[in-house]
């Protein structure tokens, strides 16, 4: 539930916003909540309340409330509050951790092997990646190469514009957006589209700009409890997360060929380091 929350919140429309930010604030009170009562909590009409559960991808505000209870009832217990430095680093580890079952609950058996597949076996793979999201885009195409897939990045945004729309078919261009919305990376899927690539998408939200320009999608929801702290406090830690285990994917796609330019991988930066 917090995850279908985390992924589609950006696409729902205003009043549906106002009831999705109201139960994620509270999951155990919402599962409390008739319909009409949480439609009397946030100002909006019954119908409304639906509609949110129905845009969600549920069938109608009881099965929503049976997902959340299931969601409450597996919850870890919470610990005592402490505002110490300390106390604060431990609740957010204990954040994300909540959080981790969500990172998968978008994503299908089949997008995830074509997703794979589709970057072991393209002629040329370009990365693209701008604002939060281009560490990582730095961090694939690294850990990518070092795999023996090499893979281009390059941090200026109109370089990876260029780039896009010099690639070929059968090639990929890996697009890496969190918001799914930022124009840069926007730009650069539409010209790889155009010049007949294959575009591969990492995002948080299922209904972002990105995807509709997408061949694959893959939906990794944010690790915030909620849209509106997802905004004050923007993670790439999920997408992160996700991105090493696809690249151990691609490593163990490619057998002999991936373990053996890893070992040599390894074999370079054991020679650049020094006691």
């Amino acid at each position: 539930m917090s995850a279908r929350i985390a992924a589609l919140a950006p696409s729902l429309q205003p009043s549906e916003r106002r009831v999705v930010d109201a139960i994620a604030a509270d999951l155990a009170a919402a599962v409390e909540c008739t319909a009409q009562e949480i439609a009397d909590r946030v100002g909006v009409g019954r119908a409304s309340v639906i509609r949110t559960a129905q845009s969600l991808g549920y069938d109608g505000y009881p099965q929503l409330r049976v997902a959340l209870a299931r969601e409450v009832a597996l919850a870890p217990a919470p610990e005592p509050p402490d505002d110490s430095p300390m106390g604060s680093l431990r609740a957010a580890v204990d954040r994300f951790a909540r959080t981790l079952p969500q990172l998968t609950a978008a994503l299908t058996p089949a997008d995830v092997e074509r997703f794979v597949e589709a970057v072991d076996e393209a002629p040329r793979a370009v990365l693209v990646a701008a604002g939060l999201s281009a560490p990582l885009g730095l961090s694939m195409a690294m850990r990518l190469s070092a795999a023996g897939r090499p893979a281009e990045y390059l941090p200026d945004t109109l370089s990876q514009l260029i780039a896009a729309r010099s690639l070929e078919p059968g090639s990929v261009c890996l697009v890496i957006s969190g918001s799914g919305a930022n124009q840069p990376s926007l730009d650069a899927a539409a010209a790889a589209h155009e010049a007949g690539a294959q575009v591969l998408v990492l995002t948080s939200f299922a209904r972002a700009p990105i995807v509709e320009h997408a061949d694959i999608a893959l939906v990794i929801p944010a690790v915030s409890e909620s849209f509106s702290d997802e905004l004050v406090h923007t993670s790439r830690a999920a997408l992160a997360l996700v991105i090493e285990a696809l690249v151990e994917q691609v490593v163990t796609r490619r057998g002999t060929r991936g373990r053996e330019a890893r070992d040599a991988a390894l074999r370079l930066i054991g020679g650049r380091l020094r006691e």
